[in-house]
């Protein structure tokens, strides 16, 4: 009976035990924390990296749906970082001893200070240091990287943001995937169609703030004849100074586009053996933007 007692105790003490659950050998240790909002609920999902003293980095990673991470690394001094979206990094310095667990508890991010917006007035794109990028599936397998190398377009911010709006317009002609057969027929009557709808076109009517750096902006996009709404995913970068000390603003978006809205069929490509792009596209437009001359 005591026996079976010391058994269960010890099983019972080898469940709540953090190091129970990750094998290290005996010069390792385990490094572990919470991460928690102003208001002590958990952040999932948000990054940290642990570097060495070197600046090396060791491992990284992403928290649990508990805010949690647990990982196990050799014994020694370490720099602990830790990001979320919103928020200002945490960044501590912790040692780790051989065979023992370092729990830094739980650690508390504050938000962070939204970067400074552009000033009210008219805007265009600086295309030198822009792109408009997008990924495509190729049978389904193989990735396709492109890029439009022509393209324009105006920003006018509101005196509040969200009364801000944009128009960019896009040679069709400019695709390049570094592959002049296949750029001929992205051009082609098959998908783009140059010939009879020679722009894409964007109007946003609508930006919205999504918290931190992150707003949405919503707005038509017109390709092969067809208009859609589509929603851009931006990450405001903030202001800035270029080389010859002008201001400017940067921002990073995304989208993903579907043939079928814009009447560029997939079943039609399979019928007839075309099979160059999947059905769906990733849009990616890295942007810069300065005060209009």
């Amino acid at each position: 009976m005591i026996g079976r007692w010391l058994g269960n105790r010890t099983r019972r003490t080898q469940r709540t035990n953090p190091l129970a659950a990750v094998r290290t050998p005996a010069d390792a240790g385990v490094l572990s924390c919470r991460v928690l909002d102003p208001v002590s609920q958990p952040v999932p999902q948000a990054a940290f990296t642990v570097s060495d003293a070197m600046g090396r980095k060791v491992v990284g990673g992403e928290t649990d749906p508990f805010g949690t991470f647990l990982v196990a690394v050799p014994a020694g001094e370490y720099r602990l970082a830790v990001t979320a979206e919103g928020y200002t990094p945490y960044r501590v310095s912790v040692t780790v001893s051989g065979d023992s667990l370092a729990s830094l508890g739980d650690v508390t991010l504050q938000p962070a200070r939204p970067p400074e917006l552009p000033a009210p007035g008219d805007w265009e794109i600086e295309p030198t240091h822009s792109s408009i990028a997008f990924t495509a599936r190729h049978i389904g397998l193989a990735r396709i990287h492109g890029r439009f190398t022509s393209f324009a377009g105006a920003v006018r911010i509101g005196e509040r943001m969200e009364q801000s709006a944009m128009h960019v317009v896009i040679d069709a002609a400019s695709i390049d995937t570094s592959v002049r057969m296949r750029d001929d027929h992205l051009r082609s009557a098959d998908f783009l169609d140059v010939a009879r709808f020679p722009t894409l076109e964007f109007y946003s009517d609508r930006f919205a703030y999504r918290g931190g750096s992150r707003w949405a902006v919503t707005g038509a996009l017109s390709l092969h004849g067809v208009t859609r709404t589509v929603t851009l995913d931006a990450e405001y970068l903030g202001l800035g100074n270029g080389m010859e000390g002008e201001t400017r603003a940067a921002c990073r978006a995304t989208t993903e586009l579907h043939r079928d809205d814009y009447t560029v069929s997939w079943q039609t490509m399979l019928a007839r053996g075309i099979a160059v792009v999947g059905p769906s596209i990733k849009v990616e437009l890295d942007v810069q933007i300065v005060p209009k001359g």
